[in-house]
This record gives structure tokens, sequence and C-alpha cells, in this order.
């Protein structure tokens, strides 16, 4: 008898099963929930950066840089036009060098309609970074993230006001970066990207889906070469950026430490043949044989593979831990020459090069 029950229940459980396999109107009554998590219509689906614009808008501003008339020197003519990016409070505002260099007065003109002109806080030829201050209240602040670190592949839209048509935002992701061969030294990385940056861009904002400052604009390939070219653009990195902003502020100027060493990065293979001590070193190819190197004793073909006890990661590592030294300061570089490791203790001068 109770066999004969569980059999009926199996097989009314069964046949269930396959009407509402059968009918799916049934498993939308079933199944609610699962119908509700799907889109009744793709059309209806919307991909928008309206938030990451709406953070960080408002925070870049139009410049115009004027001049006095050549035949006239009480009157000043616009000369040039770009953009820059409130970063603080207080109203510090970065922008390129080459949008104010040969400016007399600089105008700033807000997205909210006020206009002020700005204080010259100091500028920086090299990176092309200039730092300018306006006076006002309930200024807007671009997002900032330090954690953030740009990626190849990241979207980013570039905000600023090409051609004085307005402020312009347009969209692209990160194509590369650590981009150095455009810079006059060949030094300096920039952030590559496909975003449009036009005339009256440089200085203005790239920021990414969050509307978090990456970059400052500066430049397309084609500013840059003269040659037509598309979707190949530049932005110096949010970090540079900031930190010669820091120093602008500190400093009025940008203080640099300097030995005098060029090299070059110990390749992997030359690592593994030398020693796992190597990774990260470089060699030197040449001493300034007025800087501070020569003195200490450098020698062409030395590796050098810490400073101060910190073991190095190539080249940049070790442009950015002398340009940050102030100048005074002695340091111990320890190298490896002929197989011998040598500590030669050597005091950092400051950096008088443009």
């Amino acid at each position: 008898m109770v066999a004969y029950i569980l059999r009926s229940i199996g097989l009314g459980i069964l046949t269930a099963a396959v009407v509402v396999l059968s009918v799916p109107s049934l498993r939308v009554h079933l199944f609610p929930s699962q119908q509700e998590s799907e889109p009744s219509d793709i059309g209806t689906l919307q991909l928008s950066f309206n938030e990451a614009v709406r953070k960080a808008a408002p925070a870049v501003v139009n410049i115009y840089s004027r001049k006095y008339t050549e035949d006239n020197r009480t009157k000043l003519s616009t000369q040039g036009l770009g953009s820059g990016v409130i970063v603080s409070e207080k109203g510090y505002i970065i922008t390129n060098y080459h949008v104010i260099a040969q400016a007399d007065q600089v105008i700033v003109a807000l997205q909210d309609g006020r206009v002020a002109a700005a204080q010259l806080v100091g500028k920086d030829r090299r990176t092309d970074i200039a730092v300018l201050r306006i006076e006002g209240t309930n200024l807007p602040v671009i997002p900032q993230s330090p954690d953030y670190s740009p990626q190849v592949g990241d979207v980013v839209l570039a905000i600023g006001n090409p051609y004085n048509l307005g402020q312009t935002t347009t969209f692209g992701i990160i194509s590369a970066t650590g981009r150095s061969s455009i810079s006059a030294d060949g030094r300096q990385a920039f952030i590559q990207t496909d975003a449009a940056i036009n005339e009256g861009n440089s200085g203005g904002a790239l920021v990414n889906t969050q509307g978090e400052l990456v970059g400052i604009n500066t430049a397309s390939f084609q500013q840059a070469t003269d040659l037509e070219t598309y979707g190949i653009s530049f932005a110096i990195p949010y970090r540079l950026a900031k930190k010669i902003m820091e120093k602008i502020i500190a400093d009025g100027r940008v203080i640099r430490g300097y030995i005098g060493i060029d090299g070059q990065d110990v390749s992997s293979v030359a690592s593994r043949l030398l020693g796992s001590e190597h990774v990260g070193g470089i060699i030197v190819l040449g001493v300034d044989p007025n800087g501070p190197a020569y003195k200490a004793g450098f020698k062409a073909q030395d590796i050098i593979i810490k400073i101060d006890g910190h073991k190095l990661n190539g080249r940049d590592s070790v442009m950015d831990i002398v340009t940050d030294l102030r100048p005074g300061t002695t340091i111990n570089v320890e190298i490896i020459r002929k197989g011998k490791s040598i500590s030669l203790p050597v005091t950092v001068a400051e950096d008088t090069r443009e």
C-alpha cells in the first residue's frame, strides 16, 4: 500500500515537471524573480558617463592668456586659450606651462559664470606644468584619488575648451602608459589616450569613469610632431602634476636634485648572467665631469644597485629618487665595479638645467 502511494506521488511530480517545461507561460508565474531580472528590451539598456562628467566638469576652467600690444603698453589683448583644473578649495589651478608662457595677464572663467584674474604661483618648463591661484568661495574641486593607477584599457574622458567652443567632453581609453618619446629630454613619461585633445584642451582634465583626475591633457601627437594623425594624444600623469604643484607652492619653483650621471637599465638577460643583486640596477653610461658623481669617483660601466640601502627599480626610479632629494643632501650609492661591491658617498647638487 505504501509503495503504491509513493509510486503515485512520483508519477505526479514527473508529470507536473513535464507540463511546466512544455508550457513557458507557466514558468513565468512559477519563477517571477527570474523573469524580472532579465531585461525585456535590450534597447532600454544605456551606458552613460554623465555622473563622472557631472562630478569633474565644474572644476575644469577656461583659461585666456592676455598680452600687452606692442604699440600700446596699456592695452591687453587675448593671445591664447587653454584649460585648467581646480585641484584645491584654496583656489589652486593646474594647467600647462605653454598655455600661459607668453601671458602678461591670465583670466580664468568658471563654468558657473564667474570670471577672475589669476595669480601665477609658479611654473616648470621641463614638465610643462604651471600653477595658478584665484580667489573665490565655494570653488568646485575635481575629485582626486591617490590610490588610482592608470592602466591600459581604462576608459577616460578628456574635458576642456577646444577652439574656444565651450566646455567639451571627449571619450576614449588609455592606450599606453610611460610614453617618454615625445618629451624634450626623453625622461618624462606621459599617458597616451585616444580621447581627442585639440587646441584649447591643453591644461584640461583627463578623468576616469568615477570623475577622478587621471592626468592633465597636454598635447596630441599632431601638435607634438606636425604629422597629421588621429587618436594619439598625451596627458601628464596626475601624480607627477600633483608633485610638481606641491614643489611650486612650497618653493615658488621646482628644486631638483642632481648627481650628474646617465645610464640604462640592466637587461633581464644581463641580470641573470651577473646575479640577482643586479635586478633593477642601472649601468652608468656617462658621468658629467662637473657633477657630484664625478667628484665622488663614479666611472662609466659602474652598475648602481642601491641608494641609501634601498634597492632600485630601473633608470626611472633612480631619476625619481635623485630629483626628489634636496641639494646638499649626502647619499650613499652602492655600485658594482669589476665584480666588487663599493659604496660611494655623493653630495647632491641642484639641477639647474631647463
